[in-house]
């Protein structure tokens, strides 16, 4: 086991969420953008350093990356403007988001026990 392992099945759990809710719009590990998939293992990573971080940490630590690489809050998310409907507090995000969230650190808490 690894922690791209680790956050490959904490992308594809939220895919499948995702695809619940109609939202077809996240694609598969392996055709992932790169920084897609670089967000994730840093996601991984922080929960490991990190092992007591709730969800809410782990949305902060999130937005702390996002806006390091120049994203800033849009009604709808564009890749080239570096706009995300997510950049808000954690405790303004939609339901939906937050069970997202919960969801990765719950797969990360249960596979990290197998690296």
């Amino acid at each position: 086991m690894s922690i791209e392992k680790i956050a490959e099945v904490a992308h594809e759990a939220n895919r499948a969420y995702c695809y619940t809710l109609d939202d077809n719009s996240q694609v598969g590990w392996n055709i992932a953008p790169g920084w897609q998939r670089t967000s994730a293992i840093n996601g991984v990573k922080f929960h490991i350093d990190n092992p007591d971080a709730n969800c809410s940490a782990s949305h902060e630590n999130w937005l702390k990356e996002k806006y390091a690489e120049g994203w800033k809050y849009g009604k709808t998310k564009d890749i080239e403007k570096k706009e995300h409907p997510c950049c808000v507090p954690y405790d303004e995000l939609p339901i939906e988001q937050r069970v997202k969230d919960a969801l990765f650190v719950g797969v990360v808490r249960a596979m990290k026990k197998l690296l």
